[in-house]
């Protein structure tokens, strides 16, 4: 039997991976997922002022620092039990959307799609189509997305005055207000981006394929030579003839914070919370008392067990030549290893195309890989929404100063789904400075390593049982990392060590 152990540098995803993977006669039969450089960011923030949260958390990721900014907002207005005014709601949650739409495009097009390029895949049917959408920096859909998602985030600047790391957020509301000028010129931007969306993703209007509500639907609709040509359809033809339909479930379970809050009820979501138990099949109300890291193969100070991250720490302790191998922590939800993203949310939300697709054929790559760019069709409605009721209630408050003596000790959390999943950040306050701050990234939830048990972690078991036909080229590790929309920077920021290949007898 040949074994071989590779250890491959994953690029095209947010900061550098290193997937670590065993194969006997081709096929992955172990796999840990290794980040090999120490960031703690956590304990940047012990010992400083609450409010430092609002400058230091945006700079965890340069994609995702609105969502940064919007959990430790969140866990502040908790700790100290704020009032919120619902157009700060508003613009926070359409900032969020625009970032999640140029994450959503960005991802899909820029960094898993190119795979489809590969010289391995010439003599396919569908590879010229693939390169002439696809190609880096040449295919038409590479360039279009570049222009589209640098023009989406003009959202956020519009608001919070600058993208990445913007600071607009502050506990009781956001710096600046909305007025006619800023809603035309976002309604400008959400308006062109949606008809781009609609004739070069979808190749349909965004009602009519936000309302395919079954599996059985949307493959007869995507029949339809403008669908099928369609970016959406190009994907979704080359995906399911390398049957990816069938490959990475992973975990069954999954977990969603909740999308966007809604502005008119305190602690509901515009698409609501939950945990998806994958062995009943039934959506539990999510309880964030749950949520605990363990460190048993991370290169953090050993501790026994999970540990809830109001409890957690996080404090560096490499030991090489241990069974340690990785600066990521492992989240649980109890005991159980779950998987978060769009699928996920989605599917919680329940959503009825996803639920359909789900049903017939699980968790798979392609799925998650769809279930994005449906995403990126809600957030483009719901962010017109968040916009067409700023603009009916111009003259409302953005921001309510917080009352004398609010600022107190305390502990607090803020749960948010951002552009990979569901992200949370917990504080706790004692005399008057961060005590504890932990971070629990999507990509955290995804790529943990093994937990206390031995567990593998959500990516380790969506790798086993794959065939990779060429070791020197694994691509397929590709497609199905790739999938899950991987963010190694909020999570551990690390730097790859270069592809290894070791084989034994």
């Amino acid at each position: 039997m040949a074994r071989v152990e590779l250890s491959i540098d994953l690029n095209r995803v947010e900061g550098d991976l290193e997937i670590g993977v065993t194969l006997e006669d081709g096929v992955v039969v172990d796999a840990r997922t290794i980040g090999t450089l120490y960031r703690g960011f956590e304990q940047i923030l012990v010992g400083r002022a609450p409010r430092d949260a609002m400058v230091i958390t945006p700079r965890v990721c340069g994609i995702c620092g609105t969502a940064h900014l919007y959990a430790a907002v969140l866990a502040l207005e908790y700790a100290w039990n704020l009032p919120v005014p619902a157009n700060a709601t508003r613009i926070r949650n359409l900032c969020l959307m625009a970032e999640g739409i140029q994450n959503d495009l960005r991802q899909t097009f820029l960094f898993f799609a190119p795979d489809f390029c590969n010289p391995r895949y010439s003599e396919h049917p569908l590879f010229a189509e693939l390169m002439a959408a696809f190609e880096p920096f040449k295919g038409s859909l590479h360039r279009e997305t570049l222009r589209v998602t640098r023009q989406v985030v003009e959202i956020v600047a519009h608001f919070g005055g600058q993208w990445p790391h913007s600071s607009y957020m502050l506990p009781g509301g956001v710096v600046t207000p909305p007025d006619e000028r800023r809603v035309l010129a976002c309604r400008a931007v959400l308006d062109e981006v949606r008809a781009w969306y609609e004739r070069r993703i979808i190749g349909a209007p965004l009602d009519e394929w936000l309302a395919l509500d079954s599996a059985e639907a949307l493959f007869t609709w995507l029949d339809a030579p403008e669908r099928a040509a369609a970016a959406l359809g190009l994907m979704t033809r080359f995906a399911r003839s390398l049957d990816m339909h069938h490959l990475g479930a992973g975990t069954p379970h999954m977990i969603s914070f909740g999308s966007w809050c809604d502005p008119q009820s305190s602690g509901s979501h515009l698409l609501p919370a939950g945990f998806y138990d994958g062995d009943s099949g039934e959506v539990q109300p999510l309880d964030q008392a749950l949520v605990n890291e363990h460190v048993r193969h991370s290169w953090f100070r050993p501790y026994a067990g999970g540990r809830h991250p109001w409890q957690g720490e996080t404090v560096p302790d490499f030991q090489p030549g241990s069974d340690r191998y990785t600066w990521a922590k492992a989240p649980r939800y109890g005991d159980r290893v779950v998987q978060t993203g769009p699928l996920a949310e989605l599917l919680i939300a329940g959503d009825p195309l996803i639920t359909s697709l789900h049903a017939a054929e699980g968790g798979n790559a392609w799925l998650r890989q769809f279930a994005r760019v449906r995403r990126a069709g809600v957030e483009l409605v719901r962010a017109r929404q968040m916009l067409d009721e700023l603009a009916a209630n111009l003259d409302a408050p953005h921001y309510l100063a917080p009352p004398p003596g609010s600022e107190r000790d305390g502990q607090g959390y803020g749960l948010v789904m951002a552009a990979r999943g569901a992200l949370g950040h917990w504080v706790k306050i004692k005399d008057g400075v961060v005590e504890k701050y932990q971070i629990v990234t999507p990509t955290a939830w995804n790529a943990s390593p093994r937990d206390s048990s031995g567990e593998m972690g959500h990516w380790e078991r969506s790798l086993l049982g794959v065939k990779v036909s060429d070791p020197d080229d694994p691509v397929e590790i590709g497609h199905l990392i790739r999938s899950h929309d991987p963010c190694l920077v909020c999570t551990v920021h690390m730097l790859g060590s270069g592809k290894k290949l070791r084989f034994a007898p």
